[in-house]
């Protein structure tokens, strides 16, 4: 299980990026995909999840981030607009094999139910 993330840039605050997690080697199918966070300073967080249709946002990016799967470039993708300063972190994906179709579940305790992680693309969000 091979996951490669990529869409980090420099963005002004307002300004929309769009991040990728595709995977080599496996299909998501029955897996949870989930997209984190980590700051300089802080913990990781979950951001977004997906585990069987179900989805989790984490309150601060919702209604802004949106998580999606693409079968066809066989990636989860992570749209996020109106973005902030605040949402200035490494970004990372990652992935196991699905045992409950809860996406919450997945996306608490800072991704310690994820097996397969990508490498971190930097987003930051300054003027």
């Amino acid at each position: 299980v091979q996951l490669q993330a990529s869409g980090g840039g420099l963005v002004q605050p307002g300004g929309s990026l769009r991040l990728s997690c595709s995977a080599s080697g496996f299909t998501f199918d029955n897996y949870a995909i989930g997209w984190f966070r980590q700051a300089p300073g802080k913990e990781r967080e979950g951001v977004a999840c997906l585990s069987d249709g179900s989805q989790y946002y984490k309150d601060s990016v919702k209604d802004r981030f949106f998580i999606s799967r693409d079968t066809t470039k066989n990636s989860v993708d992570l749209q996020m607009n109106s973005l902030k300063p605040e949402d200035t972190a490494v970004y990372y994906c990652a992935t196991v094999v699905a045992t409950i179709p809860i996406a919450s579940y997945y996306c608490s305790g800072n991704g310690r139910t994820f097996s397969s992680w990508g490498q971190g693309t930097l987003v930051t969000v300054s003027s």
